[in-house]
């Protein structure tokens, strides 16, 4: 029997409607502001409800850009975020399924040396290791490229590391029953382990998308042509804007604009996300 306790009900709830108001009154304002002129932000008291200028200013954004950003439209520079942060969610879910299956099932010499090899570079971010980096893009002529964007990043220790523990918990019954059956190793890893897989690969695939959008240093390095350029890129470049004073309704209208991938990725794969998280039976 479940005890009804009316006042512990109602302060529960109040937090966590406080946590909400907490997370969610900064996006409120960014909002706010995208739909005003740079006059209403420039004195107090900044406005709380949406102006009338919100399709002007995002109509702005998304065809002509502005000169703070190099004139490039936030389109464009969205279209590049999509096809950066797609590009290293998927080649990092596909080397690391790669890589985790070969040493899981496979038996060859250093199996475990390599595989500690690959779990070292966890101490190895983009940051440490940026320098012989970018001397290596530049040698492969991959500077301003969507390959010199992508390439360097879909390397992924943890993935390969999840990947590996999950397949382990995979019956050994199974993967006689498939032998049995006449499943070779790619028959077997493609109608087996994949869909067993699904929601793992949903769970990092959200996580994965996150990161590549956010990708700020890498891009900033190894591009310097403006129709390469990505949102947050676009976002640095808006706020920095010199001696100028910040254009802060474009600088929130790119912000909410830059929200929206990473928000529908969430929402349409929540359920899988979720379940991949706390899935424990297979």
């Amino acid at each position: 029997m479940v005890e009804n306790r009316p006042l512990a009900t109602f302060v529960t709830h109040a937090v966590l409607i406080a946590g909400v108001v907490f997370l969610c009154f900064p996006v409120w304002m960014a909002l706010v502001a995208s739909t005003h002129g740079p006059e209403a932000l420039s004195k107090a008291p900044i406005p709380l409800w949406f102006g009338d200028q919100g399709w002007q200013n995002y109509r702005d954004l998304l065809t002509t850009g502005l000169p703070e950003a190099g004139g490039v439209p936030v389109g464009l520079m969205m279209l590049n975020s999509l096809i950066m942060a797609l590009g290293i969610t998927i080649g990092k879910i596909a080397i690391s399924l790669i890589a985790a299956y070969a040493i899981v099932y496979f038996r060859f010499p250093f199996r475990m040396g390599f595989f500690w090899m690959i779990f070292i570079t966890l101490m190895l971010p983009v940051e440490v290791r940026i320098l012989p980096t970018f001397d290596v893009i530049t040698r492969l002529d991959m500077l301003n490229t969507y390959h010199g964007l992508i390439i360097p990043l879909i390397a992924s220790a943890t993935a390969t590391f999840l990947f590996r523990q999950f397949f382990l918990t995979i019956p050994d019954e199974l993967v006689e029953a498939a032998r049995i059956d006449g499943a070779g190793p790619l028959k077997f890893f493609r109608d087996i382990l994949l869909p067993l897989s699904r929601t793992n690969i949903a769970a990092l695939f959200i996580i994965l998308f996150i990161y590549g959008w956010n990708q700020y240093l890498w891009p900033l390095i190894v591009t310097t042509e403006e129709n390469l350029y990505t949102v947050v890129m676009g976002i640095q470049r808006m706020a920095n804007s010199g001696e100028s004073l910040p254009v802060w309704h474009y600088i929130m209208g790119t912000a909410m604009l830059a929200l929206i991938p990473p928000v529908v990725v969430v929402l349409a794969m929540q359920r899988l996300f979720v379940k991949g998280l706390v899935e424990s039976e297979k």
